[in-house]
């Protein structure tokens, strides 16, 4: 079952700046019936995506402690300084939820880093990645999936009210996973790509263990070759994809997985940019997608939900409001909830 209204607006995961308080008071302002626990990397190593998860993983897996290095993150065997500063960062943004959604009773997303762009992302003590080592990667998905218990758990003790918990696996590596495209640490070759099959076992674990908790899982790939049959078979209950970078191939596979139920949460507004976006232009490219595949029913519009097309950690702080606000507003052309006249004004 769908938790969102149709059409709504949510966002992808990240925000610019370093006060949780404020990313969180745009959030709930901007987008008040889809909320999402805010990310802001710009605080530094322990905030970024990676980062962030590897914090989660070590609480429940000393021995997936990292540390970071000139190119990123290792497996360092245990809990340290950095890991420390991933959790407090992970609280205060939490916090930040917890102290604007009083009374709210809508569905509230987190997100979590998904175990194949871990591993490809993750050192090993030998500088190769992860991704190498098949036991490496089974322990990492393991072990997240034990941090998403427990923060769903803590989700559901601060927002007692939410209609839904949705956990959010952030996925951007999976397509380069797949083609055997990321590099040794040599630099002169690449790790053989993944199999499907085995990617999709190692992803259907985790989102089993997300519904066991009853919550509702999904992947965030913004990637321009998404594998929605490899997604959708594996359990996603929702995708939220960049729909500006969808060919004919990534038309029929999202138009696909919306049809078979899989909720869509359609990345259409920038993630960056200046000035000011007109309802015409702000939703030009879902109502181009909606078109194309077909879907334009109050059926497959109570499947959709609205984003940028990825994360606004780049973006200003006067372009992320405005993307969501963007965001809102494509939500009610698509919806025809009113006639708008807003004409686009030029980039400033």
């Amino acid at each position: 079952m769908i938790p969102w209204k149709p059409a709504d607006a949510t966002g992808v995961g990240s925000m610019p700046g370093t006060s949780a308080r404020e990313a969180a008071r745009i959030v709930a302002g901007e987008l008040p019936g889809f909320l999402h626990v805010v990310e802001l990397p710009q605080r530094g190593p322990g905030a970024d995506m990676i980062g962030r998860t590897g914090g989660m993983l070590a609480r429940v897996s000393s021995g997936l402690g990292l540390e970071t290095t000139p190119d990123g993150w290792r497996l360092a065997g245990g809990v340290g300084r950095q890991m420390r500063r991933a959790w407090s960062f992970l609280g205060e943004d939490l916090d930040a939820l917890e102290e604007t959604a009083q009374g709210y009773g809508g569905p509230v997303k987190c997100q979590v880093t998904g175990p194949w762009t871990m591993a490809a992302s993750v050192e090993l003590p030998s500088g190769e990645r992860a991704l190498k080592d098949a036991g490496a990667t089974r322990e990492i998905a393991e072990a997240l999936g034990e941090a998403i218990r427990e923060q769903v758990a803590d989700l559901r003790r601060r927002v007692p009210m939410a209609a839904a918990v949705l956990v959010q696996l952030d996925e951007p590596a999976l397509p380069t996973v797949l083609a055997g495209r990321i590099g040794t640490a040599s630099g002169l070759s690449s790790y053989a790509p993944v199999d499907e099959q085995v990617a999709g076992r190692v992803l259907a674990a985790v989102m089993d263990t997300v519904r066991d908790v009853e919550a509702m899982p999904g992947v965030h790939c913004c990637a321009g070759e998404v594998p929605f049959r490899l997604l959708t078979s594996s359990g996603a209950e929702f995708l939220s994809v960049d729909i500006t970078r969808l060919d004919a191939e990534g038309d029929e596979g999202i138009g696909q997985a919306w049809e078979s139920g899989v909720g869509i949460l359609a990345g259409t507004v920038p993630s960056s940019g200046l000035g000011r976006m007109g309802d015409a232009r702000a939703s030009a490219p879902l109502r181009d997608l909606m078109s194309r595949v077909g879907l334009s029913d109050e059926t497959a519009l109570s499947r959709l939900a609205v984003t940028p097309t990825c994360g606004l950690a780049g973006a200003s702080p006067n372009w992320s409001r405005e993307a969501l606000t963007a965001c809102r507003a494509v939500g009610r052309v698509v919806r025809n909830d009113e006639e708008r006249t807003t004409e686009d004004e030029p980039d400033a």
